[in-house]
């Protein structure tokens, strides 16, 4: 078996509208919905070498397992025992290349206050690290009710600084994949309504002397976001809290990232909508590549959990091409680890890999000449209740990420002594917009 795709088509052909769009991404740092630092990712040389090393011996060492598989109709073992190994290899690179980049755009912290500043926001700034060092809430309580503020939430607590605010959801887009593709608004209300067009204007064409009938109009629907509440409660021992030297703003916002980064990401793919984001993976899905609006289109890959034995990889170009023009611009694909490794064994009819590694430091790997999002939350190649391991699309489009503003903090000293606990919580939602944007493939028969 030579080949896993159409022999007619050669990858590299078809894609290089894509490729030639990712190039001048990678140099200016620019990718719809993000803003990342590429040309300033201190990226380890050694990291980038023993990635290129690694992918190097992975492709001669499939082409040696598919040419066993030619002659013999089976591979070697110790093959395929080499070839996960080289996985977990290159997926241990990719990662530590991704978290030089996500620690370079982390914002610099400033030092801890030193005198009470004449700004509304310095003076925030101050009241609220003397409430988390202390205790004493009588300043911020002040401030919030001179600003009028909503702040004190059912709960109870108090709204962090603008400036920390902006810092802990700059570090969770830097986190959360589905943050760093899709839109994101901030609110001020309970949930994010936007008309989107149900049906279009239509047209006729009208003689000198022919009569005017009047055209139907454009319609529209209304899609809402929902805001839920997520919460997190790290402990602080009251020896840090004393210590001045400590940014506690810092503190807090390490100890509450990854948490909030983790639920977010899972409820974004997966949410019901219900009690938490709905996410893109659950909106009604229809069983071809059609546009409806109201739905998201998909396509079987005709095996149980697996690609087709035969041109398996084709079930990738009829994806690409099954979403609109205008989306595919943007698109790229989404999907977990372990499904990243079983497309690194693809070719094309000329024997080029499909899967290629990144070729500049903050740059993603590229499948068919479209980055790719790795998604620790999309599903695996199963053919369960929810098969649908890969989308591909433009996710700024079809997706919205909705943050309430204000996050609030609760200091409790009692509960865990001597430990001082932190309530945290953050109002946010999620919801398609375009349900044409992307499509989905179904690993079924």
């Amino acid at each position: 078996m030579k080949s896993a795709c159409n022999p007619t088509l050669e990858t590299k052909d078809f894609a290089r509208e894509a490729a030639n769009k990712a190039a001048p991404l990678a140099n200016t740092g620019h990718v719809t919905g993000q803003l990342t630092a590429y040309s300033a990712v201190p990226a380890s040389a050694a990291s980038f070498e023993q990635l290129g090393n690694a992918y190097t011996e992975y492709t001669q060492t499939n082409d040696a397992r598919l040419e066993e598989l030619e002659q013999k109709s089976s591979a070697d073992t110790l093959l395929d025992e080499k070839l996960a190994r080289l996985d977990e290899i290159i997926d241990g690179q990719l990662r530590r290349i991704n978290e030089v980049q996500l620690k370079s755009q982390r914002l610099p912290r400033s030092a801890p206050e030193t005198g009470h500043s004449q700004t509304v926001e310095g003076e925030h700034k101050t009241a609220f690290d003397t409430y988390m060092r202390e205790g004493r809430e009588t300043q911020l309580k002040a401030l919030e009710q001179k600003a009028m503020s909503a702040g004190l939430s059912a709960d109870g607590g108090y709204l962090l600084p603008e400036q920390l605010e902006t810092d802990i959801l700059r570090r969770l887009t830097s986190l959360s994949p589905i943050r760093s593709i899709a839109a994101i608004r901030k609110i001020s209300g309970p949930s994010y309504r936007r008309p989107v067009v149900k049906t279009n204007p239509t047209a006729d064409w009208e003689g000198e002397t022919d009569s005017r009938a009047e055209t139907p109009g454009m319609k529209f629907e209304m899609r809402e976001v929902k805001i839920f509440e997520l919460a997190a409660m790290p402990a602080v021992t009251q020896t840090l809290l004393d210590d001045a030297a400590v940014n506690m703003g810092e503190i807090l916002a390490e100890e509450v990232e990854t948490a909030f980064a983790e639920k977010e990401s899972s409820a974004f793919l997966n949410g019901n909508g219900t009690s938490e984001p709905l996410g893109l993976l659950k909106g009604t899905v229809h069983g071809t590549l059609d546009d409806t609006g109201v739905s998201i289109g998909s396509i079987k890959t005709g095996a149980a959990g697996a690609f087709a034995s035969s041109n398996g990889g084709d079930v990738l170009i009829s994806l690409i091409y099954g979403v609109k023009t205008a989306a595919r611009r943007n698109a790229r694909f989404l999907l977990n680890r372990r499904t990243q490794a079983a497309l690194r064994k693809l070719k094309d009819g000329q024997g080029n890999y499909l899967w290629q590694p990144p070729v500049t430091a903050g740059a993603d790997p590229s499948l068919m000449g479209f980055p790719v999002t790795e998604a620790e939350h999309m599903p695996d190649m199963t053919a369960g209740s929810n098969p649908y391991a890969i989308a591909f699309g433009d996710f700024h489009r079809g997706y919205m990420v909705v943050d309430r503003v204000g996050i609030s903090v609760l200091r409790d000293p009692y509960t865990s002594k001597p430990n001082v606990l932190f309530y945290i919580t953050k109002r946010v939602g999620g919801g398609i917009m375009d349900y044409d944007a992307y499509k989905l493939i179904n690993f079924s028969a």
